[in-house]
C-alpha cells in the first residue's frame, strides 16, 4: 500500500511538472521573463503569462520561448499574440482609435474631479460670507 502512495504521489508531481527552459545567454533568459511578464494570460483575468498556472499560459510561455529560440524579435512576439488574441493581451495597449478613452479616462477623471472640488468649495465659501452677513445684520438691529 505504501508503494502505492508513492506511485499516485510521483504521478501527481510528474503530470504538473513543466520542463525547464534553457537558454543561451542571460540577457536571452531576461528577454523571456520581460514578455512573459509584459504579455496577459488569455484565460486568467489580470495575470501575466508568468504568474498563470493555465495550460493556455503554459502554452504560450513554450511558444515565446520556441520563437526567441528561431530569432523573432519581441516585436514579432508581440505581433503574433495581439493577432491571435486581440490587443487584451498586452498590458500597455497601443494609442488608438479604439482606446483613446482607455488612455484618457484618467485624465478626464481627474478634469472632473478638479472642476467638483472647485465649484463645492466656491458654494461654501458664498454660503460663509452670507451667513456672516446675515448674522452681522442681525446683531445691527
Amino acid at each position: 500500500m505504501r508503494h502505492f502512495c508513492w506511485l499516485i504521489l510521483f504521478l501527481v508531481v510528474s503530470v504538473n511538472a513543466q520542463e525547464p527552459f534553457i537558454f543561451d545567454n542571460q540577457a536571452t533568459e531576461d528577454r523571456f521573463e520581460t514578455l512573459a511578464f509584459e504579455l496577459r494570460c488569455p484565460v486568467c483575468q489580470n495575470q501575466n503569462l508568468a504568474d498563470s498556472d493555465a495550460p493556455l499560459a503554459h502554452d504560450l510561455r513554450q511558444q515565446i520561448y520556441d520563437m526567441i529560440m528561431d530569432g523573432k524579435t519581441d516585436e514579432q512576439i508581440k505581433q503574433f499574440m495581439v493577432e491571435r488574441y486581440g490587443d487584451f493581451v498586452l498590458y500597455r495597449p497601443p494609442v488608438q482609435a479604439n482606446t483613446w478613452l482607455l488612455w484618457l479616462a484618467p485624465l478626464i477623471m481627474l478634469i472632473i474631479g478638479g472642476w467638483v472640488l472647485f465649484a463645492n468649495v466656491r458654494k461654501r465659501a458664498a454660503l460663509q460670507d452670507s451667513t456672516e452677513e446675515f448674522k452681522a445684520e442681525n446683531n445691527n438691529e
